[in-house]
């Protein structure tokens, strides 16, 4: 599973060839999320209060990149990396 940013300790990345609907997987410590890139929904998992904050804040900067990787991903091409929140 190629990861595509890390901040704060978050890592976040994705499955080549996943099922639907576009997501993403991101770890923090011992904490597990998957997370719908269009509606930021969580679709499984959780985080501490703090991590969702920032990964909610990270993703909705950044939703056309997270689309674009989810794109690769389908096609078994590498994602590209996407600038961490600062």
């Amino acid at each position: 599973m190629p990861e595509i940013s890390r901040f704060y300790g978050i890592i976040v990345s994705m499955f080549y060839d996943d099922h639907n609907p576009p997501h993403f997987h991101a770890r923090y410590g011992e904490y597990k999320i998957v997370i719908d890139i269009n509606s930021l929904r969580i679709l499984e998992g959780n985080f501490t209060p703090r991590a969702l904050g920032l990964i909610i804040e990270w993703a909705s900067l950044h939703k056309a990149d997270l689309l674009k990787d989810w794109e690769l991903a389908a096609k078994n091409l590498p994602p590209q990396k996407i600038e961490p929140l600062k």
